[in-house]
């Protein structure tokens, strides 16, 4: 199934609420490899329906490495010295708190380390 954005939450959502379920956990919130919302917050995106699916119980920061159409310079967040900027997106959690967290994240490279090694994880499957 070929999927556009705003759609990847129909492959990603299932998997994690997997995850969330068979170990019964409940984390204070929730860092994902995306967005909560697409653009200018008009699209809903994988953050977004995980958030709703949780009935909105658990914040969800959304860290996306890719500029999605219309995305806002606010959500624009910039770590160690690079000169490319992570798109950071909430829902739960006030926006400059989920930027200031994405910041002092492990990592002094632009991409958080937590992030590096799911990423790996998730690529090896």
């Amino acid at each position: 199934m070929a999927l556009k954005p705003g759609q990847f939450y129909l492959r990603e959502m299932p998997c994690i609420m997997h995850l969330l379920n068979e170990h019964r956990l409940t984390p204070e919130v929730i860092v994902i490899d995306g967005y909560v919302y697409l653009g200018d917050y008009t699209i809903p995106g994988l953050g977004i329906h995980l958030y709703n699916e949780l009935e909105h119980k658990i914040p969800i920061i959304g860290v996306a490495k890719r500029r999605f159409k219309n995305t806002t310079a606010e959500s624009e967040v910039y770590r160690g010295n690079s000169k490319r900027p992570l798109y950071v997106t909430s829902v739960g959690i006030a926006p400059e708190k989920a930027k200031n967290n994405v910041l002092s994240m492990h990592g002094k490279y632009r991409v958080p380390t937590l992030l590096k090694e799911v990423d790996r994880e998730c690529r090896k499957s």
